[in-house]
């Protein structure tokens, strides 16, 4: 196949959930080598997680394919994010057929990054070795990345949603080394909080993604491009309603436009409080006024710390 200077791409392989250190250790090199080839740097993922259809369990996700591809451009200029959809032909494609027809001929790759522990094809028969050595034979450039750690630990998605889990958000985002991101589309709630003047935006979380550990958390909502601070509730709300649905609820401070039918994107910076039931809600306003109040003042201190 003829290659034009326009198509070439320099590839990322891998799942990339979250976005972490160890997947910008890939993504940096996809960039370096791209800008010296003049091609255009690129990463190839899948919409599920393998693990998922191979084992039959599902795997809770940082992020959805939306965002990680937001974040890959965002934090390392990868422009193009291609998501494939992992069912069982792609569970099952042999790994040299996998790199001929898919990596080099569909998606036109000059060049291939992986981690390295990166397994793929049918039955993880591929690996970085395995890839190299292709990859030789067919002209194509090839760098095997090694892990990243941090604080003595192996920089993982796993690692990062156990932190999630327990709540430990800051921790959380040096892994990451980026805050922490959930996005969707604004939808109608019961107006509580417009009631009490601390109008929320409502979330619904995606199917499929790990909320973090059920509490207030000190956040930024992207809205329009803007970036504004708000304080954010994750979870069930339990003073007010008892469907058990989790929502993600962020209070855009100092914003008076409407928010309902918008895609906006929240960014987690750190945990507040537990979430907790209160005696009514003239109690939970008073505690939602002070997390906010503890939110200013959290992002105060943050720029402080970024200014130096």
């Amino acid at each position: 196949m003829h290659i034009t200077d326009q198509e070439k791409q320099v590839i990322a392989l891998g799942f990339f959930d979250g976005v972490h250190l160890g997947h910008g250790a890939l993504l940096g090199r996809v960039a370096q080598v791209a800008g010296e080839m003049g091609a255009v740097p690129a990463a190839l993922t899948f919409a599920r997680h393998p693990r998922e259809l191979v084992t039959g369990r599902a795997v809770p996700l940082l992020n959805t394919p939306q965002d990680r591809a937001w974040l890959m451009e965002e934090y390392y200029g990868v422009r193009e994010v291609e998501v494939l959809p992992f069912d069982r032909s792609m569970m099952e494609m042999p790994w040299d057929r996998f790199v001929t027809e898919v990596v080099a001929g569909s998606f036109r790759a000059v060049h291939v990054v992986v981690g390295h522990n990166h397994r793929f094809g049918y039955r993880g028969e591929g690996t970085p070795e395995r890839l190299a050595g292709l990859c030789r034979e067919l002209g194509l450039g090839c760098d095997v990345i090694r892990q990243v750690e941090l604080d003595g630990v192996t920089v993982s998605s796993t690692y990062i949603r156990g932190l999630l889990e327990g709540g430990e958000m800051e921790r959380a985002n040096r892994f990451l080394g980026h805050p922490h991101v959930l996005s969707g589309r604004v939808v109608h709630g019961k107006q509580l909080g417009r009631r009490l003047g601390i109008p929320t935006a409502n979330l619904f979380l995606p199917e499929g993604i790990l909320p973090p550990a059920f509490g207030v958390y000190a956040t930024r909502v992207i809205v329009g491009g803007e970036s504004h601070l708000a304080v954010t509730n994750v979870g069930v709300r339990p003073t007010v309603d008892h469907d058990g649905r989790v929502t993600v609820e962020p209070w855009v401070l100092d914003y008076s436009g409407d928010l309902y039918g918008q895609e906006i994107r929240v960014e987690f910076y750190a945990r507040i409080r537990p979430e907790k039931k209160f005696a009514g809600v003239e109690e939970l306003k008073a505690e939602i006024l002070r997390n906010a109040d503890q939110t200013r003042d959290f992002f105060a201190r943050y720029g402080a710390e970024e200014r130096g």
